[in-house]
């Protein structure tokens, strides 16, 4: 009987083990699905007309909320640290927003490059530029507050007319240079994510002409590297597609007058079909039956850079 009895708790200390077992890893993929999904679109509601550059303001300040809530590239501890792709998403999302404040900070918010800084956008500036995996003293989500604090200082300052934003065509360019050098990155790293060593040329089309030729570049991607880059030109696709929306609004007169609406129209188009979601991100040869979702992705972004370097053109020569 005594025997009976110790197989009969040890039978019941082991489906209790199991049912904890299975209640922590039912957690964990909720807690994991959770901290995976991508951010929606963002809505601007009704915009002021008075107020020139609120819809840039307001999708960078949309922008910045959306990675203060839930910040994890700098995650410690279990079991969000073990997430990858939306860490590499929101690193995409940081380095348009840096882009965007810097432009900001120089260009869009003064008259002549003369002119002094603004405070506030000079203070958003200095805070996003953050180490993003600190997590303590200070904190990258604490920086990030700061920097939303002082766009929403500046915001106030367009609405009271203590801050400026001036939308001009010369702006509009020293903003898309910035696009075109950060999408030639991205572009960079999606389509020498090959299957072996081997070496390259590198992309480099900001060049018209070279006087040498370039050298060959011995690329390394690891495998697990992949899809990293991968979410992180996601990351970059979606925040420039929301940041697109807002130029529209913002620059239509210049726009109108360029003849280029219809141009960044098809560069929000070619953005928003950066936005899918593979189940696994394959990177298979060109003969292979698995897709290669990097390059996928490559000829949808590689789209709208070359309609951002025909803009570039249209602004300058139109």
């Amino acid at each position: 009987m005594a025997e009976k009895s110790n197989d009969s708790k040890k039978n019941r200390y082991a489906r209790t083990a199991a049912l904890i077992v299975v209640v922590l890893v039912v957690i964990t993929l909720i807690i994991m699905f959770v901290n995976s999904k991508k951010p929606g679109a963002i809505q601007l509601g009704k915009l002021d007309r008075n107020v020139k550059g609120e819809a840039f303001l307001k999708v960078n300040q949309a922008l910045i909320r959306q990675i203060t809530e839930n910040w994890l590239p700098n995650d410690l501890f279990w079991p969000t640290v073990l997430l990858d792709n939306m860490p590499s998403f929101q690193i995409g999302e940081l380095e348009v927003l840096r882009y965007n404040v810097r432009v900001l900070r120089d260009n869009l918010s003064r008259m002549r490059t003369t002119d002094k800084l603004d405070p506030y956008a000079e203070e958003a500036f200095t805070a996003l530029s953050n180490d993003p995996y600190k997590w303590w003293f200070p904190s990258a989500e604490s920086k990030w507050e700061k920097a939303g604090e002082n766009l929403e200082k500046f915001y106030r300052g367009l609405v009271e007319g203590t801050s400026h934003f001036y939308p001009r065509a010369d702006n509009l360019l020293e903003l898309l240079s910035e696009y075109a050098s950060l999408m030639g990155g991205v572009n960079t790293r999606l389509i020498n994510a090959p299957r072996r060593r081997e070496s390259v040329l590198p992309l480099d089309e900001d060049q018209e002409s070279e006087k040498e030729p370039s050298s060959l570049v011995y690329l390394d991607i690891p495998w697990r590297k992949i899809d990293d880059n991968f979410y992180y030109g996601q990351g970059v696709g979606y925040a420039l597609y929301q940041s697109f929306k807002a130029i529209r609004i913002d620059f239509i007169e210049v726009l109108k007058d360029k003849n280029s609406v219809k141009l960044v129209d098809k560069i929000i188009e070619n953005l928003r079909r950066c936005d899918f979601e593979p189940v696994i991100v394959f990177n298979g040869a060109p003969d292979s039956v698995f897709a290669n979702h990097s390059l996928n992705l490559s000829g949808m972004f590689n789209d709208a850079r070359q309609k951002v370097y025909s803009l570039i053109v249209a602004l300058r020569q139109g």
